[in-house]
């Protein structure tokens, strides 16, 4: 069975930070590119990082590029979104997500992705 549970959510004042974890079971992470979305009351779901699943190329959103950035720790099985700089515009559920295509991009659409962690919320004051 494959499972996607993440976990570093919470509520943070603008300008803090936070770190979102993606526990994989069930899968190898280092066979899968992997993703971050969120979605925000009343939007559709908004892509915002993805990694390469040989871990050598990431694309980041332009809304959170320069604060946010994607890792992996293979040896963990577990990917990572760094967020920094948060602002109230970053209030969303995140979810992380697994794309088994072994592309040599990365899937920025939310069809391009075949697993889903439930989500995780982050709440960003003013």
């Amino acid at each position: 069975q494959v499972q996607l549970v993440e976990s570093g959510g919470g509520l943070v004042q603008a300008g803090g930070s936070l770190r979102l974890s993606c526990a994989a079971s069930g899968l190898p992470i280092s066979s899968y590119g992997m993703g971050w979305f969120r979605q925000a009351p009343g939007k559709e779901r908004e892509f915002v990082a993805a990694i390469k699943w040989s871990g050598a190329y990431t694309v980041h959103a332009n809304s959170v590029k320069g604060r946010f950035t994607i890792s992996r720790d293979n040896a963990k099985n577990t990917v990572y979104l760094q967020m920094n700089s948060l602002k109230p515009e970053d209030t969303a559920v995140y979810y992380c997500a697994a794309d088994r295509s072994r592309r040599e991009n990365v899937g920025q659409s939310s069809y391009e992705y075949d697993f889903w962690g439930q989500g995780t919320q982050v709440t960003v004051s003013i």
